[in-house]
């Protein structure tokens, strides 16, 4: 079992919202929430204003809390052209202060997160928001909704990170045992 607390930073990105919750998982596995909120610009900024504004807002909560990870939803299809090219740029944002941060990223599909918090990849919004509060014993669900989605995206990073980690180790091992075995071949 590790010793070690390990802290993660949730962002469900968005131009307008961007979601932001920091967690944590202790050596006994218990999930707490550390802080959470949403970085939002408004509307009839221009564009390069807003992102830098996001990427501004990012860095300082890297820098606060300084996490170890970083997870992140992962884009989907968005019926309009224009939100989707806004979130695109959002992303980039964040990620740029994430990689001058040196975070490790890892991205999950909004049906990922709603199947590891709730057992279902369909489940809805307040479903979500309920299992988040009982994930982490909240007195009440976290609001607005795109907190409760970095809180939810953190909170599935914490409980599949380890075990992703273990089997890469696992994949990486078997490579090099491989490999070894084919130069013992190529030898003989």
């Amino acid at each position: 079992m590790s010793t070690k607390t390990t802290t993660v930073l949730g962002i469900d990105p968005g131009l307008d919202r961007t979601g932001w919750a920091v967690l944590t998982r202790d050596a006994r596995s218990v999930l707490s929430l550390v802080a959470c909120g949403l970085i939002h610009t408004e509307a009839g900024q221009e564009l390069p204003k807003r992102l830098d504004f996001v990427y501004q807002q990012t860095q300082k909560i890297l820098q606060e809390y300084q996490p170890d990870q970083v997870a992140m939803e992962q884009n989907y299809f968005l019926k309009r052209a224009q939100t989707m090219a806004n979130t695109v740029m959002t992303r980039g944002v964040i990620l740029l202060a994430c990689e001058q941060a040196q975070k490790p990223i890892t991205f999950y599909s909004p049906k990922r997160v709603k199947m590891i918090i709730c057992g279902s990849g369909a489940a809805d919004k307040k479903q979500v928001q309920r299992m988040v509060q009982l994930t982490l014993n909240l007195d009440k669900v976290i609001n607005p909704d795109d907190t409760a989605d970095a809180a939810a995206i953190g909170i599935c990073h914490l409980k599949t990170a380890p075990l992703s980690n273990m089997l890469n180790i696992k994949a990486a091992f078997l490579e090099k045992l491989k490999a070894a075995r084919e130069q013992q071949v190529e030898k003989k």
